[in-house]
């Protein structure tokens, strides 16, 4: 089931609204259990023969996550390690397994079969919101659960598919709020404009920038420079629109039900260096790279220099490129994008004078957009060619570019006047919260 798709926002979504805020009126039963209910017929919609798996998943960790909170210091460090390693090796086995057999059968020359596991929903998304719960419990920033609480943070259903990857800390005082389990005119109002604007991010300029984006990468062989660069900036457009649009729907999803998910994006190509960059996209996967993989690999280091920091910086993004997906393609991304900002922190560091604001937008802008092509190919020749024709290689013919349909070029040039000309959604958001809490 889809953000945007009819079944979910004429059925789901209004079925789940008021089922909820009536169970709370006319019933004793706890209204957790409504929203708990309804994330497993969301996820079972996917594939309802992979719904036990995040059940089993979700008492799995929670038992070892009472281990973790009640148990003697001594053995603490074992069981978070274990349990952490099993998280690892679960997402591995489903999303990881027959990439490593491709890559066994190409080193060593062997013929082993694919097992061609189906991939279980959200489950990286799932994997890493579980490894921050697990750790703040071994840190003692979780000193309390239970089931119902537990099974409510893994499996509510706005965050559910693309995240946000979301903290129990900040997520379980908004559902234990008294003043939550009434309905909030304000808020859904709000709810609504949100998921109106993401479902116009991802049905108007994403799905049509789709069509400009695999008509290039089909036709990558030869591609001319106009085209060439047409595709790879409507791809750069249509990742960000998609997802953003879906961080949208899932952020007025979630503010039906007076529960403010964390923002996401805050118009990521205005940055103006690789770090902004990373402030701005995808926050909460970047915040979840530094406080649970950065700043605990430094933490284990004997001596920290920025040389070691800078290591580590590397490697977390390449971490954080195979997250991404089985592909060799995906690593590359990560570690274009470590290199980055490894050079953007040396500069930082030694750098008497600073770049030019427009020219530091434009090498920063560039940069990801070139890395993206690795993100959006299917093998490595294609990316190459892809760049070969961005630079000239196979000459330039701007009439192809008329060849296009006026209505996709208006919905390229609509996708940079979004990008640049107007706030990110995630500011109706803050400015509305700031505005009702005084």
């Amino acid at each position: 089931m889809l953000f945007h798709s009819p079944v979910f926002l004429l059925i789901f979504l209004p079925f789940v609204f008021c089922l909820f805020f009536l169970t709370i009126k006319f019933t004793k039963i706890d209204s957790k259990i409504i929203l708990i209910l309804s994330g497993l017929i969301f996820y079972g919609w996917w594939n309802v023969y992979l719904a036990p798996l995040i059940i089993i998943s979700i008492l799995f960790n929670f038992y070892l996550s009472k281990l973790l909170i009640n148990d003697e210091p001594y053995s603490k460090k074992k069981i978070l390690l274990t349990t952490i390693s099993l998280n690892i090796i679960f997402l591995v086995f489903f999303k990881y397994l027959d990439f490593l057999i491709l890559n066994v059968n190409y080193i060593f020359n062997t013929n082993l079969d694919y097992v061609n596991l189906p991939f279980p929903l959200a489950m990286s998304f799932i994997t890493f919101q579980t490894i921050a719960y697990l750790i703040d419990c071994y840190d003692g920033n979780i000193r309390k659960n239970n089931i119902t609480e537990y099974s409510l943070f893994i499996i509510f259903f706005p965050q559910l598919i693309a995240g946000p990857i979301v903290n129990y800390n900040d997520m379980m005082p908004q559902f234990k709020n008294f003043k939550n389990k009434f309905i909030n005119k304000q808020n859904i109002f709000l709810g609504l404009i949100i998921i109106f604007i993401g479902f116009f991010k991802k049905v108007i300029i994403a799905d049509n920038l789709a069509l400009i984006v695999d008509d290039g990468f089909l036709n990558h062989n030869n591609i001319d420079f106009f085209i060439a660069w047409l595709t790879s900036l409507s791809f750069t457009f249509q990742i960000y629109f998609d997802f953003s649009g879906y961080i949208d729907m899932a952020t007025g999803s979630a503010l039906l039900f007076n529960i403010k998910l964390p923002k996401n994006f805050d118009s990521p190509f205005k940055a103006l260096n690789m770090i902004n960059f990373w402030q701005r996209w995808h926050i909460t996967l970047s915040n979840f790279l530094m406080n649970y993989i950065y700043f605990p690999w430094l933490k284990y280091l004997k001596e920290i220099t920025f040389l070691k920091s800078m290591i580590v910086t590397f490697f977390v993004f390449i971490i954080a490129g195979i997250w991404h997906g089985p592909s060799w393609l995906y690593v590359i991304f990560g570690t274009l994008h470590g290199i980055g900002l490894v050079i953007n922190h040396i500069f930082n560091r030694y750098s008497k004078s600073s770049l030019n604001r427009y020219f530091a937008w434009f090498l920063t802008f560039n940069y990801v957009n070139i890395t993206l092509i690795f993100f959006r190919s299917k093998t490595i020749e294609s990316s190459i060619d892809i760049i070969k024709g961005m630079i000239g290689f196979n000459g330039m013919q701007l009439k192809l570019i008329f060849d296009k349909s006026l209505y996709l070029i208006l919905i390229f040039l609509l996708a940079i006047i979004v990008s640049f000309c107007f706030k990110n959604s995630s500011y109706l958001v803050e400015s509305y919260f700031k505005k009702t809490s005084i």
